[in-house]
């Protein structure tokens, strides 16, 4: 539509993808065999990626949308200590020991479409619509926001990251996507209790953006 508004540098800059943790956890579980249709239906199974258009062509390239760039952002975080290949019909996790030759490209021309929200045909405050009902459902997902949680308030989920009162937006996305990729259940070294606070205080932060 004409007076869609673009979707600002900035906003792209810091708003992250909920889909990384549960496609994270998929790869985790079996790294190889998937498509990007596989995955999807996988994630919709699972109950995260609700019907996104009443018409199904359009509802399948937003799927589609969402997936690549959850798998780019999650290529991103994961490099150098994985690497994801990220490929529409061969999405591959794999370990440390096959990374050497293989590096982020960042003048991929697919990689460039799916990393910009403007492609997904939307402005900037239904993206963020959109992406905020899908952090919800994972929060839920994980058990965030239970009974054995205790709530967090925007001081304690910046001290739980470390971070300095004044932290900006690029500093809170990128701890909290160290911590999560650290303490994620999945991880041999995991702690999913550690995890469900972790996302608390990230649901806590990211609605103050």
């Amino acid at each position: 539509m004409e007076d869609q508004q673009a979707v600002s540098a900035q906003f792209q800059s810091y708003m992250e993808n909920p889909l990384l943790w549960p496609t994270l956890e998929v790869l985790r579980k079996q790294p190889r065999g998937w498509k990007v249709h596989t995955l999807a239906a996988h994630l919709g199974e699972l109950g995260l990626i609700p019907i996104l258009d009443a018409a199904a062509d359009k509802d399948l390239f937003k799927r589609n949308f969402l997936i690549m760039n959850a798998l780019y952002q999650l290529q991103e975080t994961l490099y150098p200590d994985n690497w994801l290949q990220v490929e529409a019909m061969d999405i591959v996790l794999m370990p440390v020991h096959q990374v050497p030759g293989h590096a982020i490209d960042e003048n991929d021309p697919l990689r460039d479409y799916y990393t910009h929200w403007e492609n997904y045909e939307a402005d900037e405050g239904e993206v963020k619509r959109l992406l905020n009902e899908f952090w919800t459902r994972y929060h839920e997902f994980v058990g965030g926001g239970s009974s054995n949680v205790v709530s967090i308030d925007r001081h304690r989920a910046l001290r739980l990251f470390n971070l300095p009162q004044d932290a900006s937006k690029t500093e809170i996305r990128k701890t909290w996507r160290k911590l999560a990729l650290k303490w994620h259940p999945d991880r041999d070294s995991g702690d999913s209790d550690r995890f469900r606070v972790l996302c608390e205080a990230w649901h806590v932060l990211r609605q103050q953006y």
